[in-house]
């Protein structure tokens, strides 16, 4: 069994990890939203816009506020991708 296979066996609600990654969740929020058993969990706290909505250098700030390093060449793209699979 492939590691990824693996990965894939410890999420509970599938269709609710998807939803989440589709919304912009990234793949560690998602796993331990679809994999809570309390249903009030997947309910979005904040009013953030989506990713897409933000400026290149909002997306820059936010991966600066979570320590992330060697993304000040990435485009608006890459760092989308960058604070979804964080």
């Amino acid at each position: 069994m492939s590691k990824k296979d693996n990965k894939m066996k410890r999420i509970k609600n599938e269709a609710q990890y998807e939803a989440l990654r589709d919304q912009g969740y990234s793949k560690e929020k998602s796993a331990r939203i679809a994999n809570s058993p309390d249903t009030k969990t997947g309910k979005k706290g904040g009013k953030a816009a989506p990713y897409e909505e933000w400026t290149r250098e909002e997306l820059y700030q936010k991966t600066k506020e979570i320590g992330m390093e060697g993304v000040s060449q990435l485009n608006k793209k890459e760092l989308i991708e960058k604070l979804r699979n964080h």
